[in-house]
């Protein structure tokens, strides 16, 4: 598969991964969100969704989880059996369903994640713990079938009031056990082949670079600018994939 793209489609595919793990490197989190629904436009979702996922936990993982002390288990852990149905299910579904009809779920997903990062407002006071069910399921059903169940665990947690070292801590050590969930099930499902896995090592070294350089760039932009550039690409990106 990887073998037959183009000159101008490796550079696009290049181009995607470096600007995914530059924005993650500034934001700490969107790289999933950028890369998955691009590539999607050039390659099959069952490639990129575990090719990506591994690159985000390495990722994850080469950063860490600082302030160990600073995570709030009793937010975390009922979380994580619902999570773990989610995965399931999501591997199911990757074996039932046609790869293009799960690109124009995906889509319709990313139109409406962007929607919400454009016109949504921050969640405020203090939701219930009953909703951790819900947080749990839909961050790993949409994280394993498009790489793409950050924005749940986020929700979830802003609505559970906690600190920013604490909210840092725990969302980090989530994506670890998430990730390290997925990618499980993945290869129990037999997802990683030769090309997902020499996507991987093609795609770790400028995913390294970029991640580095995001993580030190000064960009002269403001958190609303910055958002409305994204939600914009993500936009187009959504649409283009609801309508191929």
């Amino acid at each position: 598969m990887l073998e037959t793209l183009s000159t101008p489609q490796w550079s696009a595919a290049a181009a995607i991964v470096a600007l995914a793990y530059f924005v993650r490197g500034i934001t700490g989190f969107g790289s999933g969100l950028i890369a998955i629904p691009l590539l999607a436009l050039m390659l099959p979702l069952p490639l990129v969704v575990p090719l990506i996922g591994l690159l985000d936990y390495i990722a994850s993982a080469a950063h860490g989880v600082k302030h160990r002390e600073a995570i709030v288990w009793r937010e975390l852990l009922p979380l994580l059996p619902f999570t773990l149905i989610g995965v399931g299910l999501a591997l199911y579904l990757f074996k039932t369903l046609d790869a293009v009809l799960l690109s124009r779920v995906l889509g319709g997903f990313v139109l409406l994640y962007a929607l919400y990062s454009l016109l949504g407002r921050e969640p405020s006071g203090q939701g219930s713990r009953l909703w951790s069910p819900l947080a749990g399921g839909l961050g790993g059903l949409v994280g394993t079938l498009f790489g793409t169940g950050g924005p749940f665990y986020v929700i979830y947690l802003h609505f559970r009031g906690l600190h920013k070292s604490a909210f840092r801590a725990t969302i980090a050590t989530i994506f670890l056990l998430d990730g390290a969930s997925r990618i499980i099930g993945y290869s129990l499902s037999g997802l990683y082949n030769r090309d997902s896995l020499l996507g991987v090592l093609i795609g770790l070294p400028l995913m390294l670079l970029t991640l580095w350089l995001g993580g030190r760039v000064h960009v002269n932009l403001s958190q609303q600018t910055f958002r409305k550039a994204i939600g914009i690409l993500l936009i187009g990106a959504g649409l283009a994939l609801i309508l191929r």
